[in-house]
């Protein structure tokens, strides 16, 4: 089979579905930027408004994928398999789809007709909580694009040569880039849902349940946010090896105590593949977990 690659005289022809988007927007501009050949396409009337205010022509689907040769499926998950099965019979072979989600491609809802086309998934770490070069308007960037950040990427299906291609457009439109990983679908959709938003997201919630509660019983619900968000900077820099751990012994004898009070014993199913492909078909098609 034909494989598309990158021109030595240029950059790649780039589809972005979505470009108006929150998320298809800031990656516009970015591989914009970046010297690519981008077409934006968005239906929406905000997000094509969007696109005008930043000097940016809207096309329409078909001639944004004609000819291109990668096609970013910024996108709800929910819809990027019912897309890409209405547009698969107009790609050349070698046409790269790339996902900014593995939700789809992991709950097997991508075009099982064309092997010939590359599926490659790729997404944001985001920039971590501590880091020694960030200033200024980076300290305030949490979700990447202005601070540095790492990003995780798979080759899904498509020749070996086709992963350099995905991640150089990965690490265009997620810039400036701390580090990049290669990893599976499967492991891309443990990290996320399940370690990002079946576990962290899990616990942050009940954080702020749990300073709710304690606003309840009378304090002062602005000190029990700054006691708690002050008390997790020391203790995920200590059990992250930011600092010293260097917790007393009565308060490790404590949060044994309490783990077997506050934390589900079989915590870790939320890892294994079998739970996360649930999840996966629960944020897809609506059902499953």
């Amino acid at each position: 089979m034909a494989s598309k690659v990158e021109p030595a005289a240029g950059k790649a022809s780039i589809a972005i579905l979505g470009s108006g988007g929150k998320m298809g927007f800031r990656i516009t501009r970015k591989l914009i930027d970046a010297g690519y050949d981008v077409r934006a396409v968005e239906i929406g009337e905000a997000g094509r408004q969007r696109l005008v205010e930043a000097g940016i022509a809207a096309i329409d689907v078909e001639r944004g994928i004609a000819g291109a040769q990668a096609v970013i499926f910024a996108l709800p998950d929910n819809i990027i398999g019912r897309v890409a099965r209405d547009i698969s019979p107009k790609l050349a072979s070698g046409t790269m789809l790339l996902i900014l989600d593995a939700a789809a491609p992991y709950a097997e809802d991508m075009p099982k007709d064309r092997p010939d086309l590359t599926y490659f998934v790729g997404h944001p770490c985001h920039p971590p909580l501590y880091s020694t070069t960030t200033q200024g308007a980076e300290r305030v960037d949490y979700h990447g694009g202005v601070a540095p950040q790492s990003i995780v990427c798979a080759l899904m299906q498509g020749p070996e040569e086709h992963y350099a291609l995905g991640a150089r457009i990965c690490e265009a439109m997620w810039s400036p880039i701390i580090r990049t990983y290669r990893v599976s679908v499967e492991q891309l959709a443990i990290l996320e849902p399940g370690l990002s938003e079946m576990l962290a997201m899990a616990f942050v919630d009940t954080m702020v349940e749990a300073v709710d509660e304690c606003a309840k019983q009378g304090i002062p619900r602005e000190a029990a946010f700054d006691f708690l968000i002050g008390h997790l900077n020391v203790e995920i820099a200590m059990w992250f090896g930011y600092s010293p751990k260097v917790p007393s012994d009565a308060a490790l004898r404590l949060m044994r105590f309490a783990k077997e009070k506050v934390v589900n014993p079989g915590w870790r199913e939320a890892l294994k593949p079998k739970l996360v492909k649930e999840a996966a078909e629960l944020i897809v098609f609506g059902k499953g977990a």
